[in-house]
């Protein structure tokens, strides 16, 4: 990955290039000295009272079990929850605390979740819609932010990805300003907010749009309205997710004078690598949703570019790296908002034509229980291609399998499920056709600002990590962790694959059979075509083994 410094930048006497305002540090000592000069990160966290938002998601989970288990003398953990239709905030984190993500610290501090403190919340309401007591409660005790919250689907509807993506952090940070102790604001973002770019470095770029005048100018128009400008609204970019992740960029350094800020962007957020156990992954997002639709399968088919690089990321490297970079803010306090790439493409580089060999080779060795088929999918950029196999092996497999559906009196879905497989893939397709440089100065330096002991509690060295290993058991979490699948029932699933593999071979024979008997054999042409073609075939492999023993 490329690490040039951009034109313009001057290095001033703490080492730091300024580039248009921003921050990128590019001597590892800088004015925070050596390593271990500042306090290590489980020090720096104890005592301290810490806000989270999106705590309920996938990321903010892992989050806040890294914090209580790494971090055991944090004081608090203030997360922001909405209640759910037919759920209170209390039962939303009850669940949460459930899960078998917490079992490490289950063993190690039962009264954990005493440190858990929900505050209810809403996103889209003025203020967040949290109350003035659980106001007055923040403004007098937080000491760190970590805002995780946002809508994270790539077909979400502009006005409500703005209110999620840029609107609340808006609110987010005017309550920020308003904690007397506040010591940091990490806000995770993505590394593909900039993705109409090929290069990109750790800084934030103009905003398509100045984010004020697109939230006025959207409040009059109806959705609508809304809906058909909103491709010449984003431009260049694949989605409303991407643009308005660009804008919130734009919105949190904005405050960069009056906050210690962070900005973390993660590519594409995988299971676990190590913490708190290899595979850790809870739902269907991303490639996810992809892996278990070829487990079970399903999908045979995806238009991508085998040598494009596959930029997955684990999330626990990426909850290392946000504690990491929260201890850094809060202690070093940079002049201005330091970004921090979190990929893994220009360091430690894995293709999705890779992907596609362990993630086959690994169904077929942990086969997930009543596949439709045996994992066989393949990967190719050719659309029409494409287009030929998922009609020849999605949509007319699926209409059989409705029929007869429909003739045992059950209701067909088969063509539904392939139609919304289609649809999610189609919006991966932008992110697995192409590949992006990188930056990670800011990375790399974090890394080197870490004590040895650091380095191992919060790790986000990707250059240590297996990727067939990886593979290996992110397959097997989507099958114990988001299927809830025994693994010791591994031995019937391979018995049900084996008996799909015979029912192929009996199809396979009887459909030669049916084409011999109705085409071929009625017609003199029709054999004479086919005699010519087994003669030309047997010529070629006569010609080959003759060759293969001449070389010899």
């Amino acid at each position: 990955m490329a690490t040039e410094l951009s034109e313009g930048g001057d290095l001033d006497r703490s080492g730091e290039q300024t580039i248009e305002g921003q921050t990128r540090l590019t001597d590892i000592g800088g004015s925070g000295g050596a390593p271990g000069s500042m306090a290590a990160v489980a020090e720096y966290y104890a005592g301290k009272n810490v806000l989270i938002t999106g705590a309920t998601g996938f990321m903010g989970k892992v989050l806040v079990e890294k914090l209580l288990r790494s971090c055991p003398e944090v004081k608090a953990l203030y997360i922001l929850v909405r209640p759910k239709a037919g759920q209170s905030m209390q039962e939303r984190v009850s669940d949460m605390m459930k899960c078998k993500l917490f079992d490490r610290v289950r063993e190690d501090n039962p009264d954990f979740h005493e440190k858990i403190i929900p505050i209810s919340s809403e996103l889209m309401q003025p203020g967040l819609a949290i109350c003035p007591e659980d106001v007055a409660r923040l403004t007098a005790c937080i000491n760190i932010v970590f805002h995780c919250a946002a809508t994270i689907r790539f077909d979400e509807p502009l006005k409500h990805a703005l209110q999620l993506n840029v609107m609340a952090t808006q609110q987010l940070l005017s309550l920020a300003q308003q904690m007397q102790h506040l010591e940091a604001f990490i806000h995770i973002s993505t590394a593909y907010a900039n993705c109409n770019r090929k290069h990109i470095d750790e800084v934030i770029y103009p905003p398509p749009v100045e984010p004020k005048k697109l939230i006025e100018s959207l409040e009059w128009m109806d959705d609508s309205i809304v809906r058909d400008i909103t491709p010449r609204l984003i431009g260049d970019r694949p989605n409303t997710y991407t643009y308005t992740k660009a804008l919130a960029e734009y919105v949190v350094q904005q405050e960069q004078d009056k906050l210690n800020i962070g900005i973390i962007r993660p590519s594409i957020v995988g299971a676990s690598w190590q913490e708190p156990f290899p595979g850790w992954i809870d739902n269907f997002n991303g490639p996810s949703g992809v892996f278990i639709a070829a487990g079970k399968g399903i999908l045979r088919t995806m238009r991508a570019n085998n040598d494009a690089v596959a930029d997955l990321i684990p999330v626990d490297v990426v909850i290392n790296l946000t504690l990491a970079a929260g201890w850094y803010t809060a202690v070093h306090r940079p002049k201005s908002a330091l970004v921090y790439n979190c990929t893994t493409g220009g360091i430690n580089p894995f293709h999705w034509g890779e992907i596609e060999h362990h993630v086959m080779s690994s169904f077929k060795r942990n086969p997930l229980e009543q596949a439709f088929r045996r994992p066989n999918a393949n990967i190719t950029s050719n659309y029409l291609i494409n287009q030929y196999w998922i009609l020849v092996s999605h949509k007319f497999p699926a209409l059989i399998y409705d029929l007869f559906l429909r003739l045992s009196g059950q209701k067909p879905q088969m063509m539904r499920i392939f139609n919304r497989l289609h649809k999610a893939i189609s919006l991966l397709e932008y992110f697995s056709s192409q590949d992006w440089e990188w930056n990670s100065e800011n990375m790399n330096m974090l890394m080197g600002q870490l004590t040895p002991e650091d380095r191992k509690t919060f790790n986000f060295d990707v250059r240590q990590l297996n990727w067939p290993e990886y593979i290996e058991n992110y397959c097997i979490g989507t099958k114990k962790y988001v299927l809830n699948e025994d693994m010791s029932d591994i031995p019937a699933a391979r018995q049900h694959l084996r008996k799909l593999r015979n029912i192929r071979y009996t199809f396979n024979t009887v459909l030669v059979v049916f084409i011999w008997r109705v085409f071929i054999a009625r017609s003199q042409m029709a054999r004479n075509i086919w005699y010519f073609v087994v003669s030309l075939c047997f010529k070629f492999l006569s010609y080959f083994r003759a060759s293969s023993t001449l070389t010899n």
